[in-house]
């Protein structure tokens, strides 16, 4: 009996100097990767480098941004879903890649299942802009000039299946209008096109926007969302119109990880992630880069991104557009 009861003060004794591993320090204890599936300067990476400044002093550990560009984030997502478990390498996700999942018939990932959602970030308005020489000034002159010669008013997009491509099918479907696509390889083409009045009308981010429309390049006929928006207070939303019943379009930036991170891990990340978008400094900084704070649980995350799957296959299978 003496013999076991040193055998047991001995293990323990060890197993204090020497706890399990995963459990010898709160997580997390080691510097965590956030992957940006789009290049330094995008509306993607100056959200995450926001929001990662300040995260990784609520973290106590270093929040590194890596950017892995490529396929419309199919990429970069590919990189989280391949990662262990384990809250060291996570993502920020778009709309545009709910969008890809429905557009593309093969993906290297399920997007509803290879991911853990962690939280919401923020959401953006999408602003509709034409050249000042454009003959409406308006969404109501826009849908009257369209009626009027169907298929004939022009409509940009960077890509094909990109987010500004289907607001601007959604906006067809809602207004009753048969309108041009022209689909463009990158934003700036897509501007360019409009600049240069080769195209008519532009479906934009409103923070890529918004220096063309501050100087009298473009001029703004509406917001794609429910309400105005805070950077272009004076820009009435499409809604307003009244040709454009329950149009309602926004892009969002969220938070994830791969499938089967324990969940203390997703509730502690969670926790921080909304505390520092509570911080009134990281919501003006924010609101500056053209998107608005929109926190939320990891479980109204992931209910949300089913919802906008939903969405678009429905938009997507009433326009009939292919799959690629």
């Amino acid at each position: 009996m003496r013999k076991l009861s040193c055998m047991l003060v001995a293990a323990a004794l060890f197993a204090a100097v020497h706890p399990a591993p995963g459990l010898a320090q709160e997580y997390p204890t080691q510097p965590v990767k956030l992957v940006v599936a789009f290049g330094p300067g995008g509306g993607t990476d100056i959200v995450s480098r926001i929001v990662a400044q300040r995260l990784q002093e609520k973290l106590g550990q270093p929040v590194v941004i890596e950017n892995r560009p490529g396929a419309g984030g199919t990429v970069g997502n590919d990189v989280v879903a391949r990662a262990p478990a384990d809250g060291y390498t996570l993502g920020m996700m778009t709309a545009g890649q709910i969008i890809a999942a429905i557009m593309r018939k093969q993906m290297p990932y399920d997007t509803l299942k290879a991911f853990d959602p962690i939280g919401q970030v923020a959401t953006a308005g999408l602003i509709i802009v034409a050249h000042p020489d454009f003959p409406a000034s308006d969404v109501k002159g826009l849908v009257a000039l369209a009626k009027a010669k169907p298929g004939k008013v022009s409509i940009a997009a960077p890509g094909f299946g990109a987010t500004q491509h289907m607001a601007a099918v959604l906006f067809g479907q809602t207004a009753g209008i048969e309108v041009l696509h022209v689909p463009f390889r990158s934003t700036p083409e897509a501007v360019t096109a409009v600049l240069s009045k080769q195209v008519d009308v532009l479906f934009d981010t409103v923070s890529g926007a918004l220096g063309s429309v501050e100087g009298g390049k473009l001029k703004a006929l509406a917001v794609t969302g429910r309400d105005r928006f805070p950077a272009v207070p004076s820009v009435p939303a499409a809604i307003e119109s009244g040709v454009a019943p329950n149009y309602d379009v926004t892009t969002w930036y969220g938070m994830f990880g791969p499938r089967g991170m324990p969940p203390a891990v997703i509730a502690k990340l969670n926790k921080a992630l909304n505390e520092v978008l509570a911080e009134p400094e990281v919501r003006e900084r924010l609101t500056k880069a053209g998107v608005v704070v929109k926190a939320s649980t990891p479980e109204a995350f992931g209910a949300y991104l089913a919802t906008e799957r939903e969405q678009w296959s429905a938009v997507r299978d009433k326009a009939g557009l292919p799959q690629q």
